[in-house]
């Protein structure tokens, strides 16, 4: 029922002996019907009408609540309730069937903090003087009333998850799923650790009066619960951060104010940072729910501040947050620091083999992963520019969630029957060449290169196999020795009678280069005379393998029309022609789904790993069922873990994330971004001999001479350590170790790649 001023003046006179007005004006609020009332000497009051009310006690439990802190502190910065004709603190009213309720508070005066510009830190001081000493009187407060269930409890944020898919920016509700994860697995294990009281709930920035520098008034007690103490805090700080280039350092004015009254314990602070987040997940989520039926303006008035902050909230390490957190409120640091990594590599050494390298000049010790962020642990955040093994994002939370409601109820081996494995196997092969329609699955990429090998020599009844010169297939014993880039290195094996090396088809500084329209035909030439003189010895071939997109040969996209002629030159000779898709596939190219598609050839067998789980130990094998059949020759082919329940919920959880969320678009679009931006870099910067790549596969050569196409070594080390320095983790690869790779998570954005470009600049100019 909605209330008129003409009405409400009625029922004022009538109950509340008010019988000179000046003025009623009505105002927004987010539930309520609301009005300014103004008497003839210009006092101002608030008349607040609420229909439907759901629990009329939980009324009286707000107006008590607001009696008990009045009395405390009859100066406390909160509404005064005027009692009514009868002596109550408010009428309740039946009107043509509807219930109404009706009270009349004193209006404080001041702005809102949610209409200043910049909210000064005198503001934040003195809000969480008056938050902690509200919350100091409330502490001996009780209710039963207050002892409820309400979705703006954070206690409650899981609810958040029921109204996900009404975000319908899939970056966004990725990172509101992320963060609710987060506090699934960082903040309900505390709970039972952290103070409980009855709270505020709602020191939002319309919640919140601001006059002459100061906090004039806490406003609204309709979202009093009893819940975590903490939680008031975390909603206090939200607000404040509003706006804020530094939002942190905001947070930590209301802390440090606030511990001084009513002191948090360490625990309380752990978990901070994960319940502000859970606010802004909570604020976001429902307005993206009343946007489906709700015109309220009020209902929508933080929605741009909370969603900015949440971008903000996420480049921030969280073990930094708890360390700012700690340190104003005169606890200990809790970041890493030399002295232990410097045991821990000790430790390292003495326990692993010592030629597993450690990346970066300064060691990196990672602590967490958020989607395209990284976390170590002295508190920096870094944009991962080079772990496609993560191929939809760090800790995915769908991903993660589909692992773990899997792992609770079974993982075993493939000798009984699974619904999972058929399903992720029709999704695989729905993606495939119709003729590629079989799958065997395993636990690594090179574990899959290993098994196209065997099978491939079975069916052709030859051992011979071409790879590319330079290339790289994994670390199982065969997959060495089809790796030149590991074969031919120091420490290597050397390269065996049965492997044959293919020149790298490379259109930068190989035999045939840019402006040859037929490089790819005459590079597979090459192809034709190794299968020709080992025609001539009498010998055929087994396999030709090459990934679709060279990786450690140099980021390399391979020259038009190059595997159509290799593939037509090793099936004349009887071989079979493997897609190694390991590092390129599952729509990082961009244009298309597979590497091979880019080349408008379908190949015998393509092996999949890294992306296909997001970094969980999953890979596979696709083939034609005419090379399966051959493989079935009574020998059993058996994986104890490959294709298990588990990897295939995996499996089935990365496609679904992939196509939901239109990450082969998001790789199309800040791929052609990244390499525009790094084209006109190399415009700039003469280091920068060739920029390449499709989608988010993209490699930029550096050279000393553009002519003489010398090696920019160690000048590209230094650029790499000094991108590193700035947050961004970059690697190099090709033959030279000249070539910066750039390889990041499909969640990678156009405005970590405009970042990353701008940093690039500056650290180019300075060598």
């Amino acid at each position: 029922m909605i209330v008129s001023e003409q009405y409400l003046k009625e029922l004022l006179h009538k109950h509340y002996n008010m019988e000179k007005l000046s003025s009623i004006e009505k105002i927004l609020g987010y539930e309520d019907q609301n009005f300014l009332i103004q008497d003839a000497e210009g006092k101002k009051l608030i008349a607040k009408v609420t229909t439907d009310l759901l629990d009329p006690y939980f009324l009286e439990a707000q107006l008590k609540a607001m009696a008990h802190l009045r009395k405390k502190d009859k100066n406390i910065r909160i509404q005064n309730v005027l009692a009514n004709s009868d002596g109550g603190a408010y009428t309740v009213l039946e009107v043509d069937g509807n219930i109404l309720y009706l009270r009349v508070l004193s209006y404080l005066d001041g702005t809102f903090m949610g209409d200043l510009k910049d909210c000064p830190s005198e503001v934040i001081d003195s809000l969480g003087t008056t938050l902690a000493n509200m919350d100091l009187y409330l502490k001996d407060f009780s209710h039963p009333a207050a002892y409820r269930f309400t979705e703006w409890d954070l206690a409650q944020v899981m609810t958040c998850r029921d109204y996900l898919q009404k975000i319908k920016d899939h970056e966004k509700r990725t990172m509101v799923d992320y963060f609710l994860l987060q506090y699934e697995m960082e903040v309900m294990p505390l709970q039972h650790q952290l103070r409980k009281a009855v709270i505020h709930n709602d020191a939002n920035d319309y919640n919140v009066l601001v006059k002459d520098g100061q906090v004039s008034g806490i406003i609204d007690f309709g979202d009093m619960v009893e819940s975590q103490l903490i939680n008031n805090i975390a909603i206090a700080c939200t607000y404040v951060m509003f706006k804020k280039q530094d939002p942190l350092s905001a947070a930590q004015t209301l802390l440090k104010s606030y511990h001084r009254i009513y002191p948090l314990t360490e625990t309380e602070l752990s978990v901070l940072y994960y319940l502000i987040a859970a606010r802004l997940c909570k604020s976001v989520t429902t307005s993206a729910l009343q946007r489906s039926k709700s015109e309220n303006v009020h209902h929508f008035i933080s929605e741009k501040d909370a969603w900015t902050l949440l971008y903000q909230w996420i480049k921030i390490n969280p073990l930094y947050a708890q360390n700012q957190f700690n340190l104003c409120c005169g606890y200990a640091t809790v970041l890493g620091h030399e002295e232990r990594d410097l045991a821990l590599k000790t430790e390292r050494k003495q326990v692993v083999g010592t030629n597993l390298s450690i990346s970066y000049q300064k060691n990196l010790k990672i602590t967490r992963g958020a989607l395209q962020y990284l976390y170590d642990d002295k508190g920096d955040t870094y944009i991962d520019c080079v772990n496609n093994v993560s191929h939809v994002g760090h800790c995915h939370p769908v991903v993660v969630k589909t692992m773990q409601k899997q792992l609770v109820k079974l993982n075993t081996n493939t000798r009984y029957l699974h619904d999972s494995l058929v399903t992720y196997a029709k999704m695989l092969t729905a993606t495939l060449p119709p003729k590629l329609n079989v799958c065997y699955f395993c636990n690594s990429g090179s574990e899959a290169n290993d098994l196209a090998i065997r099978i491939s020599r079975h069916f052709t009844k030859q051992k011979d196999v071409i790879v590319l010169d330079h290339a790289y297939h994994g670390t199982s014993t065969v997959a060495m020795e089809l790796s030149p880039y590991k074969f031919d290195s120091k420490g290597g094996s050397g390269q065996q009678p049965y492997i044959h090396k293919g020149m790298n088809p490379d259109l930068y500084r190989g035999h045939y280069r840019y402006g040859d329209e037929h490089a790819g035909e005459k590079y597979a030439e090459d192809i034709a005379d190794i299968i020709k003189q080992l025609s001539d010895k009498g010998t055929g071939i087994a396999a030709f393998i090459c990934e679709t997109l060279l990786g450690v040969g140099g980021q390399i996209p391979l020259p038009d029309g190059y595997l159509k002629a290799v593939y037509s030159h090793v099936r004349a000779a009887g071989g079979l022609c493997i897609a190694d898709e390991v590092q390129v596939g599952f729509g990082r190219v961009g244009e298309k789904f597979w590497g091979f598609e880019l080349q408008g050839v379908e190949p015998d067998i393509v092996v999949l790993g890294k992306p296909i789980g997001n970094g969980h130990p999953l890979a596979a094998v696709v083939l034609t069922e005419e090379i399966a059949a051959a493989f079935n020759n009574g020998l059993e082919y058996f994986n104890t873990y490959g294709g298990n329940p588990v990897s295939m919920e995996t499996g089935i959880a990365v496609m679904n994330v992939i196509s939901e969320e239109e990450l082969q678009q998001r790789a199309l679009e800040t791929g052609n971004y990244l390499i525009e931006g790094l084209k006109k870099l190399m415009e700039k910067h003469v280091i920068i001999g060739d920029v390449r790549g499709k989608g988010l596969f993209v490699g930029a050569e550096l050279v000393r001479n553009r002519e003489t196409l010398e090696p920019a070594v160690p000048e590209i080390d230094v650029v790499v350590e000094q991108m590193r320095d700035r947050g961004f983790l970059i690697s190099t690869d090709g033959p030279f170790h000249n070539v910066l790779k750039i390889k990041p998570p499909m969640v990678f954005n156009i405005e970590n790649a405009a970042s990353f470009l701008t940093n690039l600049d500056e650290v180019l100019g300075g060598l």
